[in-house]
């Protein structure tokens, strides 16, 4: 129950700095719709083909190719404006600005390493969708099916972690990987993993959101549908409505999901990070966390 309060009151900190600096929600928001703009374009094709080709050896090694393609750019669209918030909420906590300008400037910098950490990514994403599909009841296969979702579920949480180390010390994916490896195996991360539920307030509120979407949409919808009398065209204009509903509500919670989980990482490493220096230089002196994650471990 404690760690649940402290993800509370790091989520009030968190969008207490984006409500007074507007730029720090923008990069969530574009990567939402150009997230949603990759889809289409890359769902086309992968459709075509899969009705084209699908069942034969050549045809499905053709439509893993398309797909881990299309993941890939995903990958690499959501890390892009994931580094564009890091930089942000650090220059907001360093110089009381975070600038659009500056974040673009960083991101187009570090484009490179973006692209190796979205196709690492990508293996990962695969390797686990390959063992999800081999539905074998064998130990063997249950075996790859966990491991595989384990794999995911820790390169998940390091790549949040790897992501500011790219963007706020301009450290490739290899240098990235090891500095953070370093600075978890000092502990230096483990007390705000462990202590703030910042996952399980987010879950929750993007899932509470998510349902009244769903809820107001069936409720308008279905609603429209049963007065429409038989009439078509009333009831789909109902059934657009309801989804019109849903998905807008589904798109805040994403992108409330999306920022709050990035601020945590950032406000995380950037402590870490500062520990790490002191600790270096000697100093005995405590290293207060950034101000949002300070008064979630108050």
């Amino acid at each position: 129950m404690q760690s649940f309060s402290r993800g509370w009151s790091f989520l009030k900190q968190a969008w207490g700095m984006a409500f007074k600096d507007k730029d720090l929600l923008k990069p969530s928001v574009y990567a939402l719709v150009v997230g949603m703009i990759v889809s289409v374009i890359g769902i086309i094709p992968l459709a075509i083909a899969y009705f084209v080709f699908s069942g034969s050896s050549i045809g499905n090694f053709a439509l893993a190719i398309m797909g881990g393609i299309l993941i890939f750019v995903q990958f690499v669209v959501t890390y892009m404006f994931s580094g564009m918030t890091v930089y942000l909420i650090y220059g907001y906590l360093s110089e009381g600005d975070g600038r659009m300008d500056k974040a673009w400037a960083i991101v187009k910098r570090d484009f490179f390493d973006i692209l190796t950490l979205a196709a690492v990514s990508t293996v990962v994403n695969m390797l686990k969708s390959a063992a999800q599909r081999n539905r074998k009841n064998s130990i063997i296969s249950g075996l790859m099916r966990s491991a595989t979702g384990l794999l995911e579920t820790l390169w998940t949480e390091a790549a949040y972690l790897i992501l500011p180390a790219m963007v706020i010390d301009d450290l490739n994916l290899k240098d990235s990987m090891q500095r953070i490896w370093k600075i978890t195996k000092e502990n230096l991360l483990l007390v705000g993993i462990s202590t703030v539920g910042v996952r399980w307030v987010t879950g929750l509120i993007s899932f509470l959101f998510s349902a009244i979407g769903l809820a107001i949409g069936f409720v308008i919808g279905g609603g429209l549908s049963f007065i429409s009398g038989g009439s078509t065209a009333i009831s789909l204009v109902g059934i657009i409505i309801g989804a019109f509903i849903f998905f807008a509500f589904a798109m805040v919670a994403s992108i409330f999901s999306s920022y709050t989980n990035t601020a945590y990482h950032t406000c995380l490493y950037i402590w870490a990070r500062e520990v790490e220096t002191a600790k270096a230089q000697g100093s005995s002196v405590q290293v207060l966390a950034p101000a949002p994650l300070a008064a979630a471990l108050a």
